[in-house]
């Protein structure tokens, strides 16, 4: 950028480049609003209850009350006659290696009734018609709706740097509307965004609009800096221009931006994650000197950025705890398992942590790294937060190979491995939606997917258990590849399902490989079952949706239908096809049953 902000006005006779770009600022800002608003009812309804403001936030340790065992009882459900086989399971084939009989609890309505939790309709289960036309993907996990939201960004881009005004005889403008931008895309990348605070939307919701805005930043740069030069070289005074500090600083700014850019393109990204995100972390702090260097008047831009990612950081450290958890080997589904049981609240179902394993034997750079994990319990569990992670890459294979070399313990006679860990978070997860309100849920994940299910669905039950749910019905589906993978988690589904007694829940297993091995069927009991080939996504939605019509027990038969929502946890193309599904649904069953309402989480970048 070449001039002060009083010569910004030189520019142009009728427009002032600074205050044109901050007004652009202030109209992105208000269109931000627009959408906050919208989400204003749903906001208002969940922390209407104040459990809500207690979850979601902080990760803390607290104190549990002990229940006494309670006898069996009858449920909704048929008992369970394969329970007893799951039960002999060997310590090889449990994921868990220990009982899970204290997920199993008698969900009676308490003394004091049912306090169930308001239930505000989504605009998409509102204008269903519209929803589902900004639903179509345009391409893998990417929807019309946010096509659109990055046109009008984009468009708002373009009207600052072309009106009245040309580019490529006026490079000063694209330096003001980079400058503008400094502040967006830096509060896009930060984990607490306050933006996604607002509209009850994780970092990796929006962080489609963060690439974007960075990738106009990148261009508006190097359109600022290429017309000088060129301008220099026509007029041979590139040596004497180039050398004064401000220009100096200029190029500094420039390669930061640009190198910035380079390691940000998926190869990177996918393949050498920590050269990605360590030149995120250098470059990002040269680039704000650099640009004050180059023009001091843009201070308050370079400020409003710092401030940003001092708030960020500072909520970071205090999102951060530091525990002993216990790491073990889940040879079927080649996943560590890691127990933290003091830490147990202060986490949603559905949301993530960042952890970090503080040992030399993840490598000389690997204790150092911070990988995102979908928590698989619900909180307030007696065994505390635990995460599964799937053995993939580098990191995640080492983690696994370290719980696997540890074998049994002779000092604790435990099969495992205790490890200092660092867990940041909690980051994502559902926002303003609340499962526990709506009248069915169905979870369609795959893979390691089945973490986000596992936390979900012992939440509901956990929340039916204290008179605090609607949910008549739940259903999960499973894909994998392996049916062997269902082995060692069946102690822990039989678990809830026996648990499920106001809201049944059934658990559909569906396999993609053949294989000679498949679990007994002396292994499934009533409610889990093992299918060959993809799940008919269609045909479940279908029954689920009848059932939530007409089905409801005791209390639960008297509460009015809420809607159904689907969430999705799994690799990309799976949401793609459980939204393609919805958009099928018939307009009057949907306004039928409530509405249907789809929350996903996928795997990649």
């Amino acid at each position: 950028m070449e001039a002060a902000t009083q010569s910004a006005a030189s520019t142009s006779v009728t427009v002032n480049a600074f205050q044109l770009v901050f007004h652009i600022d202030v109209f992105l800002l208000a269109l931000s609003a627009v959408f906050a608003v919208f989400a204003l009812p749903r906001a208002v309804a969940r922390f209407s209850r104040a459990a809500e403001w207690r979850h979601g936030h902080i990760l803390r340790a607290i104190p549990l009350k002990r229940r006494a065992p309670k006898s069996p009882m009858r449920s909704v459900q048929s008992p369970p006659s394969g329970s007893a086989a799951a039960d002999n399971l060997t310590s090889d084939e449990s994921h868990t290696f220990h009982s899970e009989a204290h997920l199993i609890r008698h969900p009676a309505a308490k003394e004091e009734g049912w306090s169930l939790p308001p239930h505000v309709r989504a605009w998409s289960s509102r204008v269903p018609t519209f929803s589902n036309i900004l639903r179509y993907r345009l391409d893998v996990s990417f929807s019309l709706g946010q096509g659109l939201i990055l046109v009008i960004y984009s468009a708002a881009l373009v009207y600052a740097g072309f009106l009245k005004s040309n580019p490529f005889v006026d490079p000063l403008r694209t330096g003001f509307v980079a400058v503008s931008q400094i502040p967006i895309v830096y509060l896009l990348a930060t984990k607490n965004n306050i933006l996604g605070i607002f509209l009850g939307l994780g970092y990796e919701k929006l962080n489609y609009i963060h690439r974007f805005a960075g990738t106009l930043l990148v261009i508006a740069s190097n359109v600022h800096s290429l017309g000088y030069i060129y301008e220099w070289t026509i007029n041979h005074t590139f040596s004497k221009n180039i050398r004064t500090p401000a220009r100096i600083w200029a190029l500094v700014a420039l390669i930061t931006v640009d190198l910035i850019y380079l390691f940000s393109i998926p190869f990177f990204r996918r393949r050498a994650y920590n050269l990605f995100y360590f030149s995120h972390v250098v470059f990002f702090i040269l680039f704000l000197p650099a640009v004050h260097g180059h023009v001091p008047s843009v201070w308050p831009y370079v400020i409003a950025t710092a401030g940003i990612i001092s708030l960020d950081y500072l909520m970071r450290s205090m999102k951060t705890r530091v525990f002993n958890a216990r790491i073990r080997p889940i040879p079927g589904l080649m996943l560590t398992r890691i127990e933290v049981p003091q830490l147990n609240a202060g986490w949603r179902a559905g949301q993530h942590v960042r952890l970090r394993v503080l040992s030399s034997a993840m490598g000389w750079i690997g204790w150092a790294e911070s990988h995102p994990f979908t928590i698989a319990t619900a909180a307030k569990s007696p065994e505390g937060m635990v995460l599964l992670c799937k053995k993939t890459g580098r990191w995640t294979s080492r983690l696994y190979d370290m719980a696997t070399v540890a074998g049994y313990e002779s000092d604790e006679g435990t099969y495992g491995r205790t490890v200092q860990v660092m867990i940041e978070g909690p980051y994502g997860g559902p926002g303003h939606c609340v499962f526990a309100s709506y009248s069915a849920a169905i979870f369609i994940v795959g893979g390691s997917g089945i973490s986000f299910a596992l936390s979900a669905v012992q939440d509901i039950l956990q929340r039916d258990s204290e008179g605090a749910s609607r949910v008549k019905i739940i259903e999960v589906v499973w894909s994998v590849r392996d049916p062997a993978s269902l082995t060692p988690l069946i102690p822990q589904l039989v678990a809830l399902i026996q648990q499920s007694v106001y809201a049944p829940l059934k658990i559909s297993v569906h396999y993609t490989r053949a294989s000679d091995q498949l679990p007994g069927k002396d292994f499934l009991p009533p409610g889990l079952t093992l299918t060959a080939g993809r799940p008919k996504i269609a045909k479940v939605l279908d029954a689920v949706m009848s059932r939530a019509v007409s089905y409801g027990s005791n209390v639960k038969s008297s509460m009015a239908i809420t809607g159904v929502v689907i969430g999705v946890c799994g690799p990309t193309g799976l949401g793609d096809d459980v939204a393609q599904v919805i958009s099928q649904v018939d307009a009057r069953r949907r306004w039928a049953v409530g509405g249907i309402e789809m929350h996903e989480e996928t795997f990649g970048w």
